[in-house]
C-alpha cells in the first residue's frame, strides 16, 4: 500500500485496531505517534495524516488534505469472466494502472459457476480494487460492471472513440504499433479459449480493430497488464 484509502472518514478520526489498514500501519509500515502517512478518499481528496495516538481504541490521527482528487485515464478494460483467483489479479492491476472503467464480462466459452463466485456475490471484488487503488499511491478507482455478454457490453460501443479487439487468430497489426489513440478508448481481452467466432464478429460489427502482441498465448491477466501497458504507453501516459 502506498496509500490509505477510506469510502468516507472514520467516525471521529479513529482507525478501529481491527481493521485491516490498522494492521498494515502497525505491521508494515511500523509507524508510531508523530508519524505521517499518506490518506485519502477514493475519488476524492488526499493528504498527510498524522498519527496522534494508539491504543486500545485504535489509531487516532489528523489528516490535511492536499489535493482535490486523482485522475484517472480514459481507458475501459473489457475483460473476459476467468477463474476468480486470475480475476483478482487483473482487477488489481488494472486499477493501479489507472483505468477509467471495468466490464467483466461473460463469454460462450467462460465456465458459467465464473459468473456465481463468492467474488462478485459478496462484493469481494470490491476489495481488489481498492489494493489497486492504494497500491497505485492514488485516490481514483474506475467504475465496475458485470456484463452477462459481449453483446450486452456493445449495446453502448459509440461512447469509444478508439475500440481494441486483442486477438490472436485475427491478424490484426501489433498493437505496439498504435499511433496516437484516441480516448475515450477501450481494450477487450478474451478467455483463456479464445473469443468465440461469433463475439468476434460482433466486436468486428461494433468497430473493433483487432490487434496482437505476437504469437505466444498469454494467459488472461497477462494480456491485460501487457496491453494496457502498452496502450497507456502509446497515449503518453506512462
Amino acid at each position: 500500500m502506498n496509500i490509505i484509502l477510506f469510502d468516507e472518514m472514520p467516525k471521529d478520526m479513529v482507525l478501529a485496531n481491527d481493521d485491516f489498514r490498522a494492521e498494515h500501519i502497525r505491521k508494515v509500515l511500523r509507524l508510531h505517534v508523530g508519524d505521517s502517512f499518506s490518506m485519502g478518499i477514493v475519488n476524492g481528496p488526499w493528504g498527510i495524516a498524522t498519527i496522534e495516538s494508539m491504543d486500545s481504541a485504535g489509531i487516532t490521527f489528523g489528516w490535511q488534505p492536499q489535493e482535490t482528487q486523482s485522475l484517472l485515464h480514459g481507458v475501459t478494460l473489457l475483460v473476459a469472466q476467468v477463474r476468480p483467483i486470475c480475476m483478482k489479479r487483473i482487477l488489481r492491476e488494472a486499477v493501479s494502472l489507472g483505468v477509467a472503467e471495468l466490464l467483466v464480462v461473460g463469454t460462450d466459452t467462460a465456465e458459467r459457476s465464473y459468473a456465481d463466485a463468492k467474488l462478485w456475490s459478496t462484493g469481494e471484488y470490491r476489495k481488489y480494487l481498492l489494493d489497486g487503488a492504494m497500491q497505485s499511491g492514488q485516490t481514483g478507482m474506475p467504475s465496475f460492471r458485470l456484463v452477462e455478454n459481449v453483446g450486452t457490453a456493445l449495446a453502448e460501443s459509440d461512447r469509444w472513440k478508439t475500440r481494441i479487439l486483442m486477438d490472436n487468430v485475427l491478424a490484426g497489426a501489433p498493437l505496439s504499433l498504435l499511433e496516437y489513440p484516441e480516448a475515450p478508448l477501450v481494450v477487450a481481452v478474451g478467455p483463456e479459449r479464445g473469443w468465440t467466432e461469433r463475439e468476434r464478429t460482433l466486436f468486428l460489427d461494433h468497430g473493433f480493430v483487432p490487434k496482437s502482441m505476437g504469437s505466444r498465448i498469454l494467459r488472461t491477466e497477462t494480456a491485460c497488464s501487457a496491453a494496457l501497458a502498452i496502450v497507456l504507453g502509446r497515449m503518453g501516459m506512462l
